[in-house]
């Protein structure tokens, strides 16, 4: 049987403070497109948060083909849970999220001026360049630069 599996579709990061994660993700070239307060039915029960009250956002990224979206929520009530650290990549839950670049140095480049810098050092694996970076409530956010001829270059 043949999955009906598509495409990425959404990463949903919780947050604290929606102005930096706004600024985080628009540095990548997100901008955003719909901002909404999300309450009661049907999300509570949908989500499994009684009494949810949050603002949901979505962000798009400006040229990426097929669609590209990270959707942000900032959690009025009930508080965010905080039993995990987002720091730990070996964590269960939310580990990470990838975009693919053009080219690493230059982003690196390009985000070091706004206070972005790498977790890591650049990684080659798997006809990639990689790295990480530190986003929004400490989520790590990993930058991809496929190699010439490489898989999904």
């Amino acid at each position: 049987m043949t999955s009906g599996l598509r495409r990425f579709d959404h990463v949903t990061v919780v947050v604290r403070d929606l102005g930096a994660a706004r600024g985080f993700f628009a540095l990548l070239g997100f901008r955003e497109t719909t901002a909404v307060v999300i309450a009661g039915p049907p999300f509570d029960g949908y989500m499994g948060v009684p009494d949810i009250e949050a603002d949901h956002v979505t962000l798009v990224h400006e040229s990426a083909s097929p669609r590209l979206e990270v959707q942000l929520l900032r959690y009025r009530r009930p508080a965010p849970y905080d039993g995990n650290d987002p720091t730990r990549l070996d964590a269960p839950g939310y580990n990470h999220v990838c975009f693919a670049v053009d080219d690493v140095a230059a982003e690196l480049a390009r985000l070091a001026p706004a206070g972005v810098v790498p977790k890591s050092g650049v990684l080659e694996f798997h006809d990639r360049k990689l790295v990480f970076l530190t986003g929004p409530e400490g989520i790590t956010v990993e930058l991809a630069e496929w190699h010439p001829g490489g898989r999904d270059a």
